[in-house]
């Protein structure tokens, strides 16, 4: 296996092991104590606004299923299989989109939220996912 391939895969196994941290940083900081009542806020002023609540088991089962998901996924970065990339990118933006958000929230909020403290380490991660896709694609 190239350099670059590796690279694109342990890329993509530290943004996933980075979204795992997240959510529990999320999970121990009460995350959808803040949350929920921010959409409800924000619903009542928009009735169209369309994020929806969560209770406690789902939402964290659900981002569970998602952290093993994308480890599933991983033989198939690796072997840069059709889709990856773009899954890399899509994963990657995301990623970047909720630390940052995080970050963002907690300079409006004037306090430190749930899920702050582990935001940095996702912005990172996905900053180095996309630089090593981006690497890979061009030379593909």
């Amino acid at each position: 296996m190239r350099t670059v391939d590796r690279s694109h895969v342990h890329a993509w196994y530290i943004l996933t092991a980075a979204l795992a941290l997240h959510v529990a940083d999320e999970a121990f900081t009460d995350f959808l104590g803040f949350y929920n009542p921010t959409v409800l806020a924000v619903r009542s002023r928009l009735p169209w606004f369309p994020m929806p609540t969560f209770t406690f088991g789902p939402w964290l089962g659900g981002l569970i299923a998602l952290v093993v998901i994308l480890l599933l996924l991983a033989p198939a970065v690796e072997r840069g299989a059709p889709g990856t990339r773009l899954a890399s990118w899509a994963l990657g933006v995301i990623m970047l989109l909720n630390g940052c958000g995080h970050l963002a929230g907690s300079a409006y909020f004037g306090r430190w939220l749930p899920g702050t403290t582990s935001a940095p380490v996702l912005v990172v991660a996905s900053l180095w996912l996309a630089r090593c896709t981006a690497l890979r694609a061009r030379r593909a």
